[in-house]
């Protein structure tokens, strides 16, 4: 096969909201909660706790802990997701700034 036999793929790049890109009506919030969600989820991945344990530590069902552990974050809300960080000693900080021409409204940052 010769080079001029090859194609290049074809794709379009992503805006870097996955719900945004699949044109869902909630893309911010839906994104948020994803973000918020797997620092909670990677939190507690480190704790090495139980889910018994872990349902106990953020005050919800033992069901619930397997929604989250398992990626289900739109099961919460932001505000729950939010309690969780509180539950687990981390200070939640909101930054609000001027909106900028593509640029996410929100953003989920971890700060060092």
């Amino acid at each position: 096969m010769t080079n001029s036999d090859q194609t290049k793929p074809e794709y379009e790049e992503g805006s870097g909201n996955v719900f945004a890109d699949l044109g869902l009506e909630d893309a911010d919030e839906l994104f948020t909660r994803a973000q918020l969600g797997f620092h909670v989820y990677e939190i507690l991945k480190g704790k090495n706790l139980k889910q018994r344990e872990i349902a106990k530590v953020l005050g919800i069902a033992q069901p619930d802990v397997s929604h989250l552990m398992n990626g289900h974050f739109s099961r919460f809300t932001a505000d729950k997701l939010l309690d969780f960080l509180k539950r687990l000693d981390w200070k939640v900080t909101i930054q609000l700034s001027p909106h900028r021409e593509g640029e996410h409204y929100r953003a989920v940052e971890i700060a060092s």
